[in-house]
Parts: structure tokens; sequence; C-alpha cells
């Protein structure tokens, strides 16, 4: 299922969710003067790499930073086009009604709490792996699970490709459900059939981001204004 739009309208304009898009777009920019053995030192370097942080060996050679900083700048890099088109569509579609129900600052903590969350996982589930892992994803799956939370009900467009191209609008519930099980039950296989991990998909990165928004979603929310009512005193007179 590939979403096509939501059709909530966000009451503010999603400043932040239009600053990280562009500094995406800028990073990949960057890439796309790279030549083959420059990217791959590049994402190696800047991308996450279970290797960096689970094995001794790479503590003798690496110092903090260089373990440490990917952890963050890895959400700004992609692998190729369709990646970063992907991510940044989804990001678009539901991250404007999260950042307005969230606020802007707390909206960017939760974006790069939930991108630390899901590579957490990720290094967990592909332990000593030298590949780099790139992308927003993790990260986006959390404002997915937020949106969950906020928004259940709200409509989105969908595209299923199935035998016909088939244009549907579901709840956001639906497709967000469906489409944390198809990361759950891809994951598992990743790790017990290892068929998907050659894929190269950090499927338990969009695990991990997804719960962390479910779970932390509230937490981040704006205090809902309360309606002006009579006070204690008055309502003993006038109810």
């Amino acid at each position: 299922m590939i979403p096509l739009r939501d059709v909530l309208r966000s009451r503010t304009q999603p400043y932040i969710v239009y600053a990280i898009i562009a500094l995406n777009a800028i990073v990949f920019i960057y890439e796309l003067g790279l030549g083959p053995m420059e990217l791959s030192r590049f994402f190696f370097d800047f991308g996450v790499v279970p290797w960096k942080l689970t094995t001794p060996e790479a503590w003798g050679v690496l110092n903090p930073l260089e373990q440490l900083l990917p952890l963050l700048t890895s959400m700004f890099l992609h692998g190729g086009w369709l990646h970063i088109i992907g991510n940044l569509w989804i990001f678009y579609i539901f991250g404007d009604n999260v950042e307005d129900r969230m606020g802007r600052l707390p909206f960017l903590m939760f974006f790069l709490l939930a991108g630390l969350f899901s590579v957490g996982l990720h290094v967990l589930t592909n332990w000593g792996s030298k590949i780099p892992t790139v992308g927003a994803s993790g990260a986006i799956a959390g404002i997915m699970g937020a949106y969950l939370v906020y928004f259940p009900y709200a409509r989105i467009v969908t595209f299923v490709p199935i035998l016909l191209v088939v244009v549907v609008t579901i709840p956001a519930y639906v497709f967000l459900i469906v489409w944390f099980l198809l990361q759950f039950f891809n994951g598992a296989f990743a790790i017990f059939g290892g068929g998907a991990a050659a894929e190269g998909i950090a499927w338990w990165a969009h695990i991990g981001g997804f719960l962390f928004g479910v779970a932390a979603a509230k937490i981040f929310a704006k205090p809902t204004p309360r309606r002006p009512g009579l006070s204690p005193l008055a309502k003993r007179f006038f109810s």
C-alpha cells in the first residue's frame, strides 16, 4: 500500500517538516556528487554501522564521536532516489498534523528521539554487522506511530497495487496497523529466515521507531485547552 495523501488539514504551517525535508534534500544533492568509492566511505563514516558500537575491535580504533555521531547523521542520508522520495513523501503526509499536535520544538525532539530509538533496535538485531544503514525511515515510523495515536480515524487516500490499479480511502488506523504488521513479519523473517536481510532494509528500525511513536505520542502532545466553565464555588449556587 502506498499513501497518496491524508484528508486532515493542518491548522499551522509545518515549518519543522519543511526544514527536515530541505536538509535531507541538501545532503542527498551532496551525495549525488560523490563517486562510488567516496559514497561508500561517506555511508560507512556517517551511517549506522553496528560493528562500530558492538565489537571491542572497533572500540580500540574509533573515538566516541566516530561511534556516536552516526546515530544522528544517519537519519539525513539516503541510498537512492526511490529511498529519499518514498521516505520524504510519507513524512510530508503524516508529519504536518503531528507537528501541529505537538508544537514545533517538541516535534523536532520527538523526531530525533524516534530515530535514535529505531537505530538502537536495529543495532541490537544486527549485532556486529559492518553494513551501513542510512535513512530517515525509523524516525518517520515514529511519526506514523504518533499519527495513529492522535488521528486514528483520519482518512488516508491509498494506492493498492493488487491486480488492478485501485485507489481507496481508508481510516488511518487500518493503513498504519497493516503497515506495521508488514514491517514486523518482514523483520521476523529477516532474523529467522535470512531472506529479507539480504535486501538491506532495516525492518527493525521501522518497528522500533513506530513503537516509540505510539508509546511517547501522548507525552509530547500539547495540552488540550480546557473550555471555560463555572468554578466549584459557583457550581454550588447555579447547578
